[in-house]
C-alpha cells in the first residue's frame, strides 16, 4: 500500500483552518497516486482541546468538518482524527475517534481504547473508551486502526502497564496486515527514541507494517515533533517524518531499503524545541512581536536568541533596565547581545523609580533594614516598565526564568515572573549553559562574559546566585531526582549528596509551589514540568522523608 504521512501543524479550536490544511495535503496525496492520506490525532479539532469539548457546539461543528472532508475524498482515502460522539450511554459524551473517508464517505470509524490520564494528558475527563475495535476491510485487505496510547502498552516493551488491552496485538490477532496509529504524541528529551524503540518492537512482534503519524508544532505548554514514522514487517524503518517542522512522507508498506533516523546533540532537539514553541505560541495566541528584558544574564540571552530564531529579528524587542546595582559589564553584555542579534534596543533605567519607592514607602519602613523587599521593589519595577511596553506595542512580553531558579523560588512574583509565556521555565540552569555553548557552536553570539561570569541577580552590591543557593551541578542533580524521578530524600542523599543540603533544596521546591501557580505558561522539555503536569496542593504540609 502506498500510504502518505500528512505531518501537519493545527491549532486547536480553528476548525476552518484545520480543515483547509487537511484537504490541502490530501489533494497533494491524490497527485502523487497514494491510496490513502494518514493524519494525526484530533486533526480537525488540534489537540488537546481541554475543555472546548464541554462545548455542543464544538462538537457538532467539528462533525460538520467530518462531513465535508467525506465528500471531498475519491478513490484516494483519507484518515483523520477527530472528535466522535459516543451514542451508547451512559457514558461521556465524546470520543477521541479516527474516520476512514473514500468515495464521498464515511467508510467506518474507530475511536481509541486506551485514554491516558496521568502528567499532561487528561482524556479519560472527556472521553468514553472504546468497548471493541475490530480490523477494516480496506482495498481487498485488513488493517487496524489506532490512535496513540493504544499503542503504547504492549507487554514485551514495558515492565509495567498502564492497561489491560493491548488493541495493536488484538488486531493483528484478528487478521490485521497493517497497524496504522495517528497520534498527537508531545515530545521532551529522549522521547523520540523511546518512540522508536517501541514500534520498531511492535512491528517486529506483528510481523507487519506500523504507521506512525504524529502532529508537529506547540499548542500552549505542549511541543508536538513530529517524526512520523513507517517500519516495515522486519522492524526496518522505510520512513520518518521531520522533526519539529510540518512534512509530507510518502512510504510504500513494501519497501525494504531502510532509511537513516534523525540523530541530533540533546542540546539540539531542546532549541528546536523551544523555537518552535515560542513561534506557535506567539502567533496561535494573536501576537506579531515579542518583548524581553536583557539583563546581560546568560537566561534572558538564551531567551533572546531562540525568540530571533522564531519570530526574526525585526520581531524581537530588549529592554535593559538598569539600577544602581548593574555592573557595567552586565550592561555591555546586553548590549553587545542586542547588536549582534540585530534586534531593537532600549534602556530604561529604573533607579529613579527606585528612589521614588523608597521614598514613598519610608514613613511605615521606618526602623527597618534593607531586606529582599527593597531587592524585589526593583524586580517588580522592572515588570511594570516591561509591561507597560507589551501594552503600547501589543508585543508579548517574554519571562526568562529557568527551572532552577522556579523550583526554588529565585523569582520575583509580579516582577521578573510578569509576562505571557515563560520560554525556559523546564530548562535547568545547566542545561542552559549547554544551550548557550552550542549557539556559540560556529561564532560568538552570546558574548563569552555572559557564560563564564558567575550568575547574579544583582539586586545588592556584589550578589551572586549561590550566596543562597547550591551550586547549580548540585541543585539541577537534586531538582532531577526530586521532581522527575520522584525520589525520596534518603534516596536522594545516599546517591552522595549532603543530607542537609538535600532537606534544603526540597524546602524549598514545596514551599514555593504558590509562586510556580502564578507563573506563565512554560514551554515542557523536560519528562516532568512546572505546569499541567504536575500537580501539587499549595497548602499542604507533608513532608518527604
Amino acid at each position: 500500500m502506498k500510504v502518505a504521512l500528512a505531518q501537519i501543524n493545527t491549532t486547536v479550536g480553528d476548525l476552518a483552518g484545520n480543515e483547509a490544511k487537511i484537504l490541502a495535503a490530501y489533494q497533494r496525496g491524490v497527485a502523487a497516486g497514494v491510496d490513502l492520506v494518514m493524519f494525526p490525532e484530533l486533526t480537525i479539532t488540534g489537540y488537546p482541546p481541554r475543555d472546548l469539548l464541554l462545548k455542543k457546539s464544538f462538537l457538532t461543528q467539528n462533525l460538520a468538518v467530518l462531513d465535508r472532508l467525506a465528500a471531498a475524498t475519491g478513490k484516494t482515502a483519507l484518515l483523520v482524527g477527530y472528535v466522535g460522539e459516543n451514542k451508547n450511554r451512559p457514558g461521556r459524551e465524546v470520543t477521541n475517534s479516527v474516520a476512514l473517508l473514500q468515495h464521498g464517505k464515511i467508510v467506518t470509524t474507530r475511536a481509541k481504547t486506551l485514554l491516558p490520564t496521568y502528567d499532561v494528558f487528561d482524556e479519560d475527563r472527556y472521553f468514553e473508551p472504546a468497548r471493541e475495535n475490530h480490523t477494516v476491510d480496506f482495498n481487498g485487505g485488513k488493517i487496524g486502526l489506532t490512535i496513540c496510547e493504544d499503542i503504547w502498552n504492549d507487554e514485551d516493551f514495558w515492565p509495567e502497564r498502564r492497561y489491560q488491552h493491548n488493541p495493536p496485538v488484538e488486531l493483528v490477532t484478528e487478521g490485521s496486515r497493517i497497524l496504522f496509529n495517528i497520534s498527537a504524541s508531545p515530545w521532551n528529551l529522549g522521547k523520540e527514541e523511546t518512540r522508536y524503540r517501541m514500534l520498531r518492537s511492535m512491528a517486529l512482534k506483528a510481523k507487519c507494517p506500523v504507521l506512525f503519524c504524529n502532529q508537529v508544532g506547540g499548542n500552549d505548554e505542549l511541543v508536538f515533533d513530529g517524526g512520523s514514522l513507517a517500519f516495515n514487517g522486519a522492524g526496518e524503518l522505510i520512513a520518518r517524518g521531520d522533526m519539529f517542522t510540518e512534512d509530507f512522507v510518502i512510504v510504500d508498506t513494501e519497501a525494504t531499503a531502510p532509511v537513516a533516523r534523525i540523530s541530533w546533540a540533546e542540546e539540539e532537539y531542546v532549541y528546536k524545541a523551544l523555537v518552535i514553541g515560542l513561534r506557535d505560541y506567539l502567533y496561535k495566541c494573536g501576537f506579531k512581536s515579542a518583548v524581553l528584558g536583557l539583563s546581560g544574564g546568560i537566561d534572558s540571552a538564551l531567551v533572546a536568541c531562540i525568540a530571533v530564531a522564531a519570530l526574526g529579528k525585526e520581531h524581537v524587542r530588549g529592554v535593559s533596565l538598569p539600577s544602581q546595582y548593574s555592573s557595567q559589564g552586565s550592561l555591555d553584555d546586553a548590549r553587545v547581545l542586542a547588536e549582534k542579534l540585530g534586534i531593537r534596543y532600549d534602556v530604561i533605567p529604573i533607579q529613579p523609580a527606585f528612589e521614588t519607592a523608597k521614598q514613598q514607602l519610608q514613613p511605615v519602613f521606618t526602623g527597618k533594614p534593607e531586606d529582599t523587599t527593597e531587592e524585589n521593589i526593583q524586580a517588580r519595577l522592572r515588570g511594570v516598565m516591561l509591561m507597560a511596553m507589551s501594552n503600547k506595542f501589543g508585543s508579548l512580553l517574554l519571562t526568562t526564568g529557568n527551572k532552577s531558579e522556579l523550583a526554588v523560588g529565585y523569582c520575583t512574583l509580579y516582577g521578573d515572573m510578569c509576562g505571557g509565556l515563560a520560554v525556559i521555565s523546564d530548562v535547568p540552569k545547566t542545561m542552559v549553559y549547554r544551550l548557550a555553548k552550542w549557539i556559540n557552536r560556529d561564532a560568538e553570539i552570546i558574548p563569552a562574559a555572559t557564560i563564564t561570569k558567575p550568575p547574579s541577580a544583582e539586586l545588592r552590591p556584589n550578589q551572586t546566585d549561590q550566596d543562597s543557593l547550591p551550586p547549580y551541578d548540585v541543585l539541577d542533580a537534586i531538582l532531577d531526582a526530586y521532581v522527575v524521578q520522584g525520589k525520596t530524600l534518603t534516596d536522594i542523599a545516599a546517591a552522595g549528596f549532603d543530607e542537609a543540603t538535600v532537606k534544603r533544596v526540597i524546602r524549598l521546591i514545596d514551599f514555593n509551589e504558590y509562586k510556580r501557580r502564578q507563573a506563565a505558561p512554560g514551554l515542557k522539555v523536560t519528562s516532568k514540568a512546572f505546569g499541567v503536569g504536575r500537580r501539587i496542593p499549595i497548602a499542604q504540609k507533608f513532608q518527604i522523608t
